[in-house]
């Protein structure tokens, strides 16, 4: 079996990205990285009945217990990570152990958050099972919940002290959500890799077909992009923040529409489209090339228009409550090229509110 490796510099605190079919049967890439000889794996009711004996099987002569929880964004919560916390207590889990995340970005993002905070930070690993998951949650550390008013504005950061990418897994994901995952692979073509554009926009039809070389090859892009801006900026001081291309208007959909109505992909597509049609209005993008994105989200199948319910107005309420904002300005990531991303709140606000209303649904 083929595997890429790649490292997330960080010092004490690097870890490696190993890329390949069937990592599920490799122990030996997770067993160095498990810190004492109990270990708990979380994950949710979808992927469990699919990957958990394997995952079990990886950690075999350790003290491995699991938690499952249910899946979907809406169980994203403060009161659902307690289950995790229950877990640990009950079985008397000491800051030696090691959590293990096996599914997506909410499973992901919940674990990091439960070993950030369990005994004020202990250990945990990835094992991401969905494409959203391979290519962007599961690397750079970023953990947390949502709450009612904010996706995502609880958490801490916390990296992992390996990244498992069972390719195979992307066997058994629904076709909407591996779209999802394509948003995610499309934004970095867009922020900082022309050429991956490109590359993408010859080769969205063998990746939506499942094209096992085109997927390795699309998630290996993506990880050393994303590996390449976390070791530069671990802690979103700077260049990180530019990862953030279509989110604000994401999260805001996803919020303002109640968690689980749209995929986190669909939602950062949609944003990713008024972001360039900002951009061109600002001068930066021509038509054009606004046009080449949303050809590209368009043969991906991901929503490029917002959806109509949801006014103007209460998108912009929702906006204004991103980790972005600042003294009342809400700055966003928009593109002065086609992978050349600036983060900025240098626009004017009836431009923004424009191109809200015209992005969305008729």
């Amino acid at each position: 079996m083929s595997i890429k490796t790649l490292n997330v510099a960080l010092g004490e605190r690097s870890y490696p990205i190993h890329i390949g079919a069937g990592l599920l049967g490799r122990p030996e890439l997770v067993k160095p990285h498990v810190a004492g000889r109990q270990v708990l794996i979380v994950s949710n009711e979808t992927v469990a009945p699919l990957y958990l004996a394997r995952a079990r099987a990886l950690f075999e002569g350790f003290d491995c217990a699991e938690v499952i929880l249910p899946d979907g964004e809406q169980y994203k919560t403060l009161d659902v990570l307690n289950r995790i916390f229950d877990v640990l207590l009950e079985k008397r889990y000491d800051r030696r152990v090691t959590l293990v995340a096996l599914g997506g970005g909410v499973v992901g993002d919940m674990t990091g958050f439960a070993a950030a905070c369990y005994q004020r930070g202990v250990p945990f690993i990835q094992i991401p099972t969905t494409l959203l998951a391979q290519v962007d949650s599961s690397v750079g550390g970023k953990t947390g919940v949502n709450h009612p008013l904010g996706k995502n504005m609880i958490g801490a950061f916390h990296q992992p002290r390996c990244v498992l990418i069972d390719t195979a897994t992307l066997d058994t994901l629904p076709d909407n959500e591996l779209s999802a995952g394509l948003a995610e692979v499309i934004k970095y073509g867009l922020i900082r890799d022309p050429a991956f554009f490109t590359w993408l926009e010859n080769n969205v039809g063998v990746l939506l077909a499942r094209d096992k070389t085109a997927l390795a090859e699309a998630i290996e892009r993506s990880c050393r992009n994303k590996a390449e801006v976390v070791t530069a900026d671990e802690h979103e001081g700077g260049v990180r923040a530019l990862l953030n291309l279509g989110h604000t208007f994401g999260h805001a959909i996803e919020t303002g529409l109640g968690y689980g109505r749209w995929l986190h992909g669909e939602g950062v597509a949609a944003g990713m489209l008024m972001a360039a049609g900002l951009s061109a209005r600002l001068g930066w993008l021509n038509n054009a090339e606004v046009e080449r994105i949303e050809t590209l989200l368009s043969r991906a199948r991901l929503p490029v228009r917002g959806p109509r319910e949801l006014s103007t107005e209460r998108m912009l309420e929702l906006m204004a409550v991103d980790k972005k904002a600042q003294d009342g300005r809400i700055r966003l990531v928009l593109l002065r090229a086609l992978g050349e991303a600036v983060i900025t709140a240098d626009y004017a606000p009836a431009l923004l509110r424009e191109i809200i209303d015209d992005y969305r649904a008729a």
